[in-house]
């Protein structure tokens, strides 16, 4: 049997819109990003007259929805951008830009258009603040979605009713494997010690992918004169917030403490082992999550690594990402599939069990 291509169907509660997408993962590449595409299909009476938009947004969440006060939400909107589909303001010809959309159209009939948005430079890719076991609401986050609505003007309050609103991501893959290898070291000297302590900190490569073991080779020599002892290895997450200040957290996600010593006038060569995994911190609040989609879970954001002894430390920054998935061909026949949450793992759903809480 040949592979069929999957469409994501959402349908408003009035029937009056139905938005159809060919995939939810939008591929930042680094020189460009994957274009948002889709299609529209309306029902000329429910419409009742009134024009459809569809509108690409990218917005900051800085405080879960219960902390909103006073009408004022804690949240900023980075990005939106708002299209007329109906009455067409151009041929469905010149709107039309893939030919996932070619086909939809000639399948779904007279009264679907297509819509089309491209991403701006420097949006950041979607990431959340891990909330608290006791945490209610929507958490911290970086979110994209897709909203398509009936009015008689694009500035017209959404009716819940007549609307549609799609979570998406955007994301990052790992690039193509580079053949740097990081290392750092450091020379201490310690007080009344006429020789110093060296260390030096290698990792076979710069990217390890989400799951795999973090691999780090330690090289100690000791002339000094004092004895080098509880050697522990820890996988930090650094999580710069720039958007509302300039907030920086640090949070150890893999630690390894040993005995391991190093006398004066001896060495040690070794290497450790380390395990960076979401599933050993599910309930550390505040961790920056990366956006994964599909049927899994989502998985840790970036992180560097540092050694240390309660003196002496060494940091070695590496990089945490997916790898990138193998390029499919594009078949065919297509098959038809609600767009529910089970396909956006770890977002946080309102009364309708599919669209994002509103603030």
């Amino acid at each position: 049997m040949s592979p069929k291509h999957v469409i994501f169907k959402k349908v408003s509660r009035d029937k009056s819109v139905a938005v159809y997408m060919s995939k939810r993962d939008f591929v930042d590449h680094c020189d460009y990003v994957d274009p948002v595409d889709g299609v529209i299909v309306l029902d000329l009476v429910q419409l009742k007259g009134k024009k459809v938009y569809v509108m690409l947004s990218c917005t900051f969440r800085y405080g879960r929805q219960d902390m909103d006060v006073m009408g004022v939400a804690f949240k900023r909107d980075l990005f939106m951008v708002t299209r007329q589909v109906y009455p067409e303001l151009q041929d469905k010809e010149k709107l039309t830009h893939t030919k996932i959309q070619q086909k939809l159209l000639r399948k779904l009939g007279d009264q679907a258009f297509p819509f089309f948005f491209e991403f701006p430079d420097n949006l950041p890719c979607s990431v959340a603040l891990q909330p608290g076991p006791s945490d209610v609401g929507k958490k911290c986050a970086v979110e994209f979605e897709v909203k398509a609505f009936c009015a008689e003007n694009q500035d017209e309050k959404m009716d819940k009713q007549s609307s549609v609103r799609l979570s998406i991501r955007k994301i990052q893959f790992s690039p193509e494997t580079s053949k740097l290898v990081p290392v750092a070291e450091t020379t201490f000297e310690f007080l009344m010690s006429e020789k110093p302590l060296h260390v030096k900190l290698s990792m076979p490569k710069e990217t390890f992918y989400h799951g795999e073991p973090v691999g780090v080779n330690v090289e100690i020599t000791n002339s000094s004169s004092r004895n080098i002892k509880d050697i522990s290895l820890s996988v930090e997450q650094v999580t710069n917030i720039v958007l509302y200040s300039n907030d920086k957290y640090v949070k150890s996600v893999a630690k390894e403490e040993t005995r391991d010593s190093v006398p004066s006038g001896t060495s040690l060569k070794k290497e450790y082992t380390l395990y960076p995994l979401l599933a050993h911190n599910k309930d550390r609040r505040g961790l920056a999550l990366d956006g994964r989609l599909k049927h899994e879970d989502t998985n840790l954001a970036s992180s560097s690594m540092t050694i240390g002894s309660s003196e002496v430390s060494v940091e070695l920054p590496f990089r945490l990402m997916n790898p990138e998935p193998a390029k499919e061909s594009d078949p065919e026949d297509m098959v038809f599939e609600e767009f529910k949450r089970v396909y956006l793992k770890g977002v946080v759903y309102g009364d309708d069990d599919e669209s994002p809480t509103e603030a």
